[in-house]
Protein backbone atom coordinates (compact mmCIF):
# COMPACT_ATOMS: atom_id res chain seq x y z
CA UNK A 1 0.00 0.00 0.00
CA UNK A 2 1.28 3.18 -0.84
CA UNK A 3 2.21 5.98 1.54
CA UNK A 4 -0.26 8.99 1.87
CA UNK A 5 1.19 12.19 0.55
CA UNK A 6 0.33 15.29 1.79
CA UNK A 7 -0.62 17.73 -1.21
CA UNK A 8 0.89 20.96 0.12
CA UNK A 9 4.68 21.78 1.20
CA UNK A 10 5.82 25.15 2.64
CA UNK A 11 9.52 25.53 3.49
CA UNK A 12 9.85 28.45 6.01
CA UNK A 13 13.24 29.46 5.34
CA UNK A 14 15.27 30.89 8.15
CA UNK A 15 17.91 33.28 7.71
CA UNK A 16 20.17 35.29 10.02
CA UNK A 17 23.07 37.24 8.03
CA UNK A 18 23.42 37.55 4.37
CA UNK A 19 27.29 38.76 3.07
CA UNK A 20 30.45 39.01 5.54
CA UNK A 21 31.27 39.78 8.72
CA UNK A 22 32.31 43.46 9.52
CA UNK A 23 36.10 44.14 9.65
CA UNK A 24 37.29 42.73 12.86
CA UNK A 25 34.45 40.16 12.92
CA UNK A 26 35.21 36.35 11.96
CA UNK A 27 33.05 34.08 9.98
CA UNK A 28 30.74 31.40 11.45
CA UNK A 29 27.73 29.15 9.91
CA UNK A 30 25.44 32.19 10.09
CA UNK A 31 26.74 34.23 7.62
CA UNK A 32 25.14 33.02 4.51
CA UNK A 33 27.76 34.25 1.49
CA UNK A 34 25.67 36.74 -1.31
CA UNK A 35 26.51 34.95 -4.06
CA UNK A 36 24.89 31.86 -2.15
CA UNK A 37 21.96 33.59 -1.08
CA UNK A 38 21.80 34.52 -4.74
CA UNK A 39 22.02 30.62 -6.14
CA UNK A 40 19.12 30.26 -3.39
CA UNK A 41 17.07 32.60 -5.28
CA UNK A 42 17.84 31.30 -8.74
CA UNK A 43 17.20 27.50 -7.29
CA UNK A 44 13.67 28.46 -5.71
CA UNK A 45 12.90 30.60 -8.93
CA UNK A 46 13.70 27.67 -11.59
CA UNK A 47 12.78 24.67 -9.63
CA UNK A 48 8.96 26.16 -9.74
CA UNK A 49 8.91 27.21 -5.97
CA UNK A 50 5.94 29.65 -5.08
CA UNK A 51 7.11 32.60 -2.97
CA UNK A 52 4.66 33.55 -0.66
CA UNK A 53 3.72 36.76 1.17
CA UNK A 54 2.50 36.67 4.59
CA UNK A 55 -0.98 37.29 4.43
CA UNK A 56 -1.06 34.48 1.76
CA UNK A 57 1.09 31.79 3.96
CA UNK A 58 -1.42 32.79 7.23
CA UNK A 59 -4.54 32.40 4.83
CA UNK A 60 -3.83 29.01 3.69
CA UNK A 61 -3.01 28.12 7.53
CA UNK A 62 -6.80 28.24 7.41
CA UNK A 63 -8.09 26.80 3.99
CA UNK A 64 -4.56 24.57 3.06
CA UNK A 65 -6.62 23.98 -0.07
CA UNK A 66 -5.69 28.03 -1.76
CA UNK A 67 -2.09 27.02 -1.18
CA UNK A 68 0.36 26.16 -3.96
CA UNK A 69 1.80 22.58 -3.96
CA UNK A 70 5.81 24.03 -3.65
CA UNK A 71 5.75 26.98 -1.24
CA UNK A 72 8.28 29.17 -0.20
CA UNK A 73 8.41 31.70 3.00
CA UNK A 74 11.27 33.64 3.08
CA UNK A 75 12.30 35.20 6.77
CA UNK A 76 15.29 36.58 8.62
CA UNK A 77 15.84 36.38 12.24
CA UNK A 78 17.13 39.49 14.48
CA UNK A 79 16.74 42.51 11.71
CA UNK A 80 20.75 42.25 11.10
CA UNK A 81 21.39 45.66 8.58
CA UNK A 82 23.04 43.28 5.85
CA UNK A 83 19.47 42.07 5.47
CA UNK A 84 18.76 45.52 4.49
CA UNK A 85 21.70 46.15 2.54
CA UNK A 86 22.06 42.63 0.60
CA UNK A 87 18.99 40.42 0.73
CA UNK A 88 16.50 42.39 0.34
CA UNK A 89 17.86 44.90 -2.96
CA UNK A 90 18.25 40.79 -4.26
CA UNK A 91 14.75 40.01 -2.89
CA UNK A 92 13.06 42.74 -5.00
CA UNK A 93 15.04 41.97 -7.98
CA UNK A 94 13.27 38.60 -7.90
CA UNK A 95 9.65 40.20 -6.76
CA UNK A 96 10.02 37.59 -3.53
CA UNK A 97 8.06 38.75 -0.66
CA UNK A 98 10.05 38.60 2.88
CA UNK A 99 9.55 38.17 6.25
CA UNK A 100 11.72 40.06 9.39
CA UNK A 101 11.54 38.85 12.87
CA UNK A 102 13.02 41.46 15.88
CA UNK A 103 13.49 41.75 19.21
CA UNK A 104 12.10 45.09 20.00
CA UNK A 105 14.69 45.34 22.76
CA UNK A 106 17.79 45.36 20.33
CA UNK A 107 16.57 47.89 17.03
CA UNK A 108 18.80 49.81 16.40
CA UNK A 109 21.32 48.43 18.41
CA UNK A 110 23.86 45.39 17.99
CA UNK A 111 23.61 41.71 18.83
CA UNK A 112 24.95 41.45 22.23
CA UNK A 113 22.34 38.64 23.09
CA UNK A 114 25.41 36.60 20.90
CA UNK A 115 28.08 38.06 22.75
CA UNK A 116 31.25 35.74 23.01
CA UNK A 117 29.52 33.11 20.43
CA UNK A 118 28.91 35.68 16.75
CA UNK A 119 30.95 38.95 16.30
CA UNK A 120 29.01 41.92 16.52
CA UNK A 121 26.84 43.52 14.60
CA UNK A 122 24.23 46.68 13.71
CA UNK A 123 21.18 45.69 13.61
CA UNK A 124 18.12 47.87 12.00
CA UNK A 125 16.32 51.00 13.56
CA UNK A 126 13.06 52.12 13.24
CA UNK A 127 13.84 53.93 10.09
CA UNK A 128 14.96 51.29 8.67
CA UNK A 129 12.22 48.73 9.34
CA UNK A 130 9.72 51.68 8.19
CA UNK A 131 11.62 51.61 5.55
CA UNK A 132 11.67 47.78 4.66
CA UNK A 133 7.85 47.53 5.41
CA UNK A 134 6.91 50.68 3.06
CA UNK A 135 8.71 48.18 0.45
CA UNK A 136 6.68 45.00 1.45
CA UNK A 137 8.74 43.38 4.29
CA UNK A 138 6.69 41.85 6.86
CA UNK A 139 8.17 43.01 10.42
CA UNK A 140 6.83 40.58 12.53
CA UNK A 141 7.91 39.50 16.40
CA UNK A 142 10.86 38.18 17.95
CA UNK A 143 9.56 38.62 21.44
CA UNK A 144 11.80 41.57 23.34
CA UNK A 145 14.47 40.49 25.05
CA UNK A 146 15.61 37.80 22.86
CA UNK A 147 15.70 35.04 25.83
CA UNK A 148 14.70 31.50 25.40
CA UNK A 149 11.14 31.06 26.71
CA UNK A 150 12.51 28.38 28.81
CA UNK A 151 13.78 30.86 31.35
CA UNK A 152 10.65 32.69 31.82
CA UNK A 153 7.17 32.39 33.38
CA UNK A 154 4.23 32.45 31.69
CA UNK A 155 3.57 35.86 32.50
CA UNK A 156 6.71 37.06 31.55
CA UNK A 157 6.19 35.29 27.81
CA UNK A 158 3.15 36.74 28.06
CA UNK A 159 4.41 40.26 28.17
CA UNK A 160 7.02 39.80 25.91
CA UNK A 161 4.03 38.84 23.40
CA UNK A 162 2.35 41.68 24.25
CA UNK A 163 4.49 44.74 24.37
CA UNK A 164 6.46 43.50 21.01
CA UNK A 165 3.32 43.10 19.28
CA UNK A 166 2.40 46.97 20.45
CA UNK A 167 5.59 48.39 20.00
CA UNK A 168 5.90 47.28 16.10
CA UNK A 169 2.37 47.54 15.20
CA UNK A 170 2.89 51.53 16.87
CA UNK A 171 5.90 52.11 15.28
CA UNK A 172 6.21 50.78 11.98
CA UNK A 173 2.58 50.16 11.30
CA UNK A 174 0.67 46.94 9.75
CA UNK A 175 -0.63 43.90 11.65
CA UNK A 176 1.65 41.84 13.70
CA UNK A 177 0.64 38.36 13.73
CA UNK A 178 3.11 36.08 13.50
CA UNK A 179 6.39 35.39 15.89
CA UNK A 180 9.31 33.22 16.01
CA UNK A 181 10.50 31.55 19.16
CA UNK A 182 14.05 33.08 20.02
CA UNK A 183 16.28 30.37 19.97
CA UNK A 184 13.69 28.08 18.62
CA UNK A 185 12.64 27.50 22.84
CA UNK A 186 9.13 27.86 22.95
CA UNK A 187 9.33 26.73 26.87
CA UNK A 188 8.00 23.55 27.24
CA UNK A 189 4.98 23.54 27.61
CA UNK A 190 2.88 23.66 24.71
CA UNK A 191 -0.51 23.94 25.59
CA UNK A 192 0.33 27.38 27.96
CA UNK A 193 2.11 28.59 25.07
CA UNK A 194 -0.30 28.44 22.57
CA UNK A 195 -3.00 29.70 25.03
CA UNK A 196 -0.67 33.06 25.30
CA UNK A 197 -0.23 33.31 21.70
CA UNK A 198 -3.76 32.72 20.86
CA UNK A 199 -4.88 35.25 23.96
CA UNK A 200 -2.41 38.02 22.83
CA UNK A 201 -3.29 37.84 18.53
CA UNK A 202 -0.73 36.09 17.06
CA UNK A 203 -1.86 33.07 14.27
CA UNK A 204 1.21 31.68 13.81
CA UNK A 205 4.58 30.83 15.77
CA UNK A 206 7.53 29.13 14.06
CA UNK A 207 10.24 27.21 15.46
CA UNK A 208 13.90 27.40 14.39
CA UNK A 209 14.89 23.66 11.96
CA UNK A 210 12.55 21.06 11.36
CA UNK A 211 12.34 20.94 8.14
CA UNK A 212 9.04 21.55 5.68
CA UNK A 213 5.72 22.16 6.84
CA UNK A 214 3.17 19.65 5.22
CA UNK A 215 -0.30 20.67 4.98
CA UNK A 216 -2.98 19.80 5.78
CA UNK A 217 -1.62 19.10 9.30
CA UNK A 218 0.86 21.28 10.74
CA UNK A 219 0.30 23.02 13.98
CA UNK A 220 0.58 26.62 13.39
CA UNK A 221 1.84 27.46 16.76
CA UNK A 222 4.78 25.11 15.95
CA UNK A 223 5.91 25.54 12.24
CA UNK A 224 8.93 24.22 11.15
CA UNK A 225 11.69 26.04 9.56
CA UNK A 226 14.66 25.45 7.37
CA UNK A 227 17.70 26.48 9.64
CA UNK A 228 19.79 28.62 6.50
CA UNK A 229 23.82 28.72 7.14
CA UNK A 230 26.74 29.12 4.80
CA UNK A 231 26.72 25.30 3.74
CA UNK A 232 23.00 24.36 3.16
CA UNK A 233 21.87 22.34 0.43
CA UNK A 234 18.99 23.86 -0.39
CA UNK A 235 18.46 21.72 -3.16
CA UNK A 236 18.63 18.66 -0.54
CA UNK A 237 16.46 20.07 1.60
CA UNK A 238 13.55 20.96 -0.63
CA UNK A 239 13.92 17.37 -1.72
CA UNK A 240 12.66 15.98 1.34
CA UNK A 241 8.92 14.95 2.07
Amino acid sequence: MACQRHDKRVAILSYHKIGDPLPGGWKTWFYVPERTFLDHLNLLQESGWAALGLSEFLGGLTNPQNLPERAVVISFDDGYQSVREVAIPLLRRFGYPSVLFVPTDYIGGYNTFDDGVEPQEPLCDWNDLRELARAGVSIQSHGVSHRKFSELTVTEIEQELLRSKALLENNVGGSVEIMAFPYGDHGGNWHNIEQVLEKVGYQAACLYGGGLATFPGAARYRLPRLAMGADTDLARELGRL
